[in-house]
């Protein structure tokens, strides 16, 4: 039964399951006391507003999920219109596009269009949670520099209001540590680290998010907003990964979230960025050190810099190991990354593609029940059973579609070796002859 008020987190603490707790639990097949658990230790969060639970826009009720190591692997979908493509179906199309290919949250990334509409009819028609980043439409008709305080703690309440499940928040990004980032081949690639780097440098003065951290986090909690903590300093290019200014907003980020959890509020720690693949475990690892065991958010990691237009893959193989070696959040990448603003196809072949980063992961982390599936498909392949094949794959039709271009559809063998040269079906003989003696 929950408290109205208060958020999952404070609830947890006092020992409550809530309705979203035990619905995490239910998905994810584990006990709602272990849920519980986790969210009052901070290691699992439940982005759910209070208000998207209730159906904000009268349209979709949000169905909760749990980020975490205690349960599988969850993927976010950035979509988001630009200043030069702003449509607000298309963005409906992504949405809905993102979560029929395995997205688990949807972050609305717009700077163009109108930003409270199009942020309206995504949180409308939203099972899944959404993200923003509120300093977007902080600015939007005004330069950076005349940001106040009463513009963030208005502009993040106005995102609250609407429904929105967590907010990217860059307070992490202090002034000393901008002279660290300017030593980079690629200085800052991240827009909200950017835009602030500009406001410190016209001001002469702290982050303003970093200033109004407290009441900042007071808005959140009167709509149970999860706050996560934006990598401003992301390194953009393998030259620029675990440097100096990488860590020392690392370092303030977790300063931050333990802040965030004494005021009541969830907590995600966003991360890298471009990292070798080397370097992949000793940056996860640190990140739970220094941020008590948060859910770490990473996008990608993006292992290569030399491959535009399969960046999907490239930082697939990043977030496998990430997720692996302590990552509970990916942010997908999709092919045109580096290069223009994604389609819905684009935002299909993302998701796939982390999708597939995030059950391996989970398959060697030994989580219960992520192997089975893969063991069922095992058996319907030993019995070339493909309707059975069709079932299980994640996307069916298109594995259909693959095996029917070259063979009638009744066929029971498929066109890489045909019906003689079949090793399956030369096993499964060989399975039926009696054993020799």
């Amino acid at each position: 039964m929950s408290t109205t008020g208060t958020t999952q987190l404070e609830q947890a603490r006092a020992g409550i399951v809530t309705a979203a707790m035990a619905r995490v639990a239910e998905r994810e097949a584990i006990a709602p006391e272990r849920v519980r658990d986790e969210v009052a230790a901070g290691k699992l969060v439940i982005p759910a507003n209070r208000l998207h639970l209730q159906a904000a826009g009268g349209v979709a009720t949000l169905d909760p999920c749990g980020i975490g190591r205690a349960v599988t692997t969850k993927i976010n979908a950035n979509i988001g219109a630009s200043p030069v493509s702003s449509c607000e179906e298309t963005e409906l199309l992504k949405l809905r596009c993102a979560v029929d290919s395995g997205a688990d949250t949807v972050m609305d990334l717009s700077t163009g269009g109108d930003l409270d509409e199009i942020r309206r009819h995504l949180i409308a028609h939203a099972t899944v949670p959404i993200g923003t980043v509120p300093i977007y439409s902080m600015i939007t008709g005004k330069p950076v520099e005349e940001l106040t305080h009463d513009d963030i703690l208005d502009g993040i309440a106005a995102h609250a209001r609407q429904g929105v499940d967590f907010v990217t928040i860059h307070a992490g990004i202090l002034r000393e540590h901008v002279p660290l980032a300017m030593r980079r081949k690629l200085g800052i690639v991240s827009r909200g680290g950017s835009l602030l780097a500009k406001w410190m440098a016209h001001h002469g003065r702290q982050n303003p998010m970093y200033e109004a951290f407290d009441d900042i986090c007071d808005v959140l909690r009167q709509y149970d907003v999860t706050i996560s903590l934006g990598d401003g300093l992301r390194p953009g290019c393998l030259a620029d990964a675990s440097d100096e200014a990488q860590f020392a907003e690392l370092d303030a980020v977790g300063e931050l979230g333990r802040r965030a959890r004494e005021l009541g509020v969830q907590v995600i720690i966003e991360g890298p960025g471009h990292v070798p693949l080397d370097q992949i475990e000793m940056n996860m690892k640190r990140q739970q050190r220094v941020c008590d065991g948060a859910p770490f958010y990473v996008l990608g990691p993006v292992v290569t810099d030399v491959f535009p237009g399969y960046d999907h893959i490239v930082c697939a193989i990043g977030a496998a190991a990430a997720a692996y070696h302590g990552a509970s959040f990916l942010c997908y990448v999709t092919p045109p990354e580096h290069l223009g603003l994604p389609n819905p196809e684009d935002v299909k072949a993302g998701c796939v593609a982390f999708r597939i980063a995030a059950h391996a992961a989970d398959v060697a982390r030994g989580l219960p029940g992520a192997r089975r599936w893969d063991d069922q498909m095992a058996e319907a392949r030993a019995e070339m059973d493909w309707n059975r094949q069709f079932e299980l794959a994640f996307d069916g039709e298109t594995a259909r579609r693959i095996r029917q271009r070259d063979m009638p559809a009744d066929s029971d063998y498929c066109s890489m070796c045909g019906r003689d040269w079949c090793a399956v079906r030369i096993s499964k003989e060989l399975k039926s002859q009696p054993a020799e003696k």
